[in-house]
C-alpha cells in the first residue's frame, strides 16, 4: 500500500498541488490552487486506507490511532520531501489528508509578504502571532520568519510542533525541534522546560490551551521573543480568542499583559490572482502607543481603524488596504478583492477613488465622500 500512495504523492508534486485526499468509499483528490481535483477513478477502500496507516505508523502510532479515532504525524517521502499527515476516521471508515511541505524555505519577500514582516522577526523579545484558516499559509510564513533569524543572528530557538513541519538546520543560530508525541508530551510541558534550556527565541506550533497560552505570555513577559499560531481571522478577533481561554475574572489582568507584551499579529488569507495562483492578503497590526492603549482599554472596536491609520509609519495594513493594492497592482481581480474583504462597500469606493486613505479620513470625511458620491451616481 505504501508504494500507492507514493505513485498518488508524486503526482500530487508533479502537479504542484498542496494537498491529498485519500477516502475509505471515495476517489483520489488533490487541491490545486485551492480547488479540489480527481486523480485517480480508483475508490478506496477502508482497507487500503487501514493498510496505509498500517505501514507508514509506528507502532505507538497505530495504537493511538485506533484509540482516538485521528492522529496528526509527518511523512517523509524522500530526501526533499515530506508530508504533514492527519488520519481521522468518518462515517466509512479511515480517512487521511497529507498536505505537501515545501522542500525549501522561502523568504519574505519571495512569499510576497509586506516587508513589515521582516521587523517582526527583528525584534529582541515580546509575542508575535500568524493567524489565518487551515491552509491560510501560516507555517510558511513562520518558516520564513524562523529562518531569517536563524541566518541573521546567534540565538538560541526552540521549536514546539504537533508535528514538527519544516526542518530549520543550524545556521547562525542553534536550533532544537520538538515534536509533540515523540520528543514531548505537551506543548506545556515542552514550554515549561524551554524556559530552562538558555533559549531566545520560542516558536510554538500552535496556541491550543490555556496553560499553553498562560506560559506563552509569561515568556514574552519576561524578555523573550515569542512566535505562535492561531486560527483566527484578524486582529480583532486573535484577541478576543486570547481573551476567551481564561476566566472573566481575569481577563482584565490578561488585557494589561497583551497591551505589554503583544508585539505584533500577521493574518493571512490566500486569494486568487489574475493567472490562476495563489497570493496571500495580509492584515498586519503592529504594536504602537495607541494600539496598547486600546487593548488595556477595551476598545478593540477601534483596532482596525488604529491598523489602517498606522500604515505610512509604522507599516501596519487592513486587508482591504492589502486588497486593494494587489488589485492596483493587477494582481487580483476586483471581483476576487471584494469577495475577500473586511468590508466590500469601503473597498468598492476606495477602488473608485473615493476614500482612498482606506481609514486614513475621519469617519464623517468619509461620510460626506459616499453621500456625494451616491448623489452623483443618482444624478447620472
Amino acid at each position: 500500500m505504501e508504494e500507492r500512495l507514493k505513485t498518488f504523492l508524486y503526482q500530487l508534486i508533479e502537479k504542484g498541488g498542496s494537498d491529498i485526499h485519500l477516502q475509505a468509499g471515495g476517489k483520489v483528490h488533490i487541491r490545486i490552487n485551492g480547488e479540489l481535483e480527481v486523480i485517480s477513478e480508483e475508490t478506496m477502500s477502508n482497507d487500503d486506507i487501514v493498510g496505509i496507516a498500517r505501514e507508514i505508523l509506528t507502532t505507538p502510532q497505530y495504537h493511538d490511532l485506533a484509540e482516538k479515532k485521528e492522529l496528526d504525524c509527518s511523512y517523509t517521502l524522500d530526501e526533499r520531501h515530506r508530508f504533514r499527515v492527519n488520519f481521522f476516521y468518518q462515517v466509512d471508515g479511515l480517512s487521511v489528508v497529507m498536505r505537501a511541505i515545501p522542500p525549501e524555505i522561502r523568504s519574505v519577500e519571495a512569499l510576497e509578504l509586506p516587508a513589515v514582516v521582516n521587523e517582526l522577526a527583528d525584534l529582541s523579545h515580546g509575542l508575535v502571532l500568524i493567524t489565518g484558516v487551515t491552509g491560510a499559509g501560516k507555517s510558511t510564513t513562520m518558516a520564513a520568519i524562523l529562518d531569517r533569524i536563524n541566518k541573521l543572528r546567534r540565538k538560541h530557538i526552540i521549536s514546539i510542533e504537533d508535528p514538527v513541519e519544516f526542518i530549520h538546520r543550524n545556521d547562525q543560530c542553534l536550533v532544537s525541534q520538538r515534536a509533540v508525541g515523540t520528543n514531548t508530551e505537551s506543548f506545556a510541558n515542552a514550554l515549561r522546560a524551554a524556559m530552562r534550556e538558555d533559549i531566545d527565541v520560542i516558536f510554538i506550533g500552535e496556541l491550543r490551551d490555556l496553560e499553553t497560552m498562560q506560559i506563552a505570555l509569561h515568556a514574552a513577559n519576561t524578555g523573550h521573543l515569542v512566535f505562535s499560531t492561531l486560527h483566527t481571522l484578524d486582529a480583532k478577533e486573535t484577541i478576543s480568542r486570547i481573551l476567551g481561554m481564561f476566566p472573566k475574572e481575569e481577563q482584565s489582568r490578561v488585557r494589561m499583559t497583551l497591551s505589554f507584551v503583544l508585539e505584533g499579529i500577521v493574518s493571512q488569507r490566500l486569494v486568487k490572482t489574475t493567472d490562476g495562483r495563489q497570493i496571500p492578503a495580509v492584515e498586519v497590526m503592529r504594536k504602537t502607543k495607541r494600539i496598547s492603549e486600546l487593548i488595556a482599554d477595551n476598545r478593540d472596536d477601534e483596532i482596525l481603524e488604529a491598523i489602517e491609520k498606522g500604515r505610512e509609519i509604522y507599516g501596519s495594513q487592513s486587508f482591504d488596504q492589502s486588497l486593494l493594492a494587489l488589485y492596483k497592482k493587477g494582481r487580483i481581480s476586483q471581483e476576487e478583492a471584494l469577495k475577500n474583504a473586511t468590508s466590500p462597500s469601503d473597498l468598492r469606493l476606495a477602488m473608485e477613488g473615493i476614500g482612498q486613505g482606506t481609514g486614513r479620513e475621519s469617519a464623517e470625511m468619509l461620510q460626506r465622500k459616499r453621500e456625494s458620491f451616491f448623489d452623483l451616481k443618482q444624478t447620472k
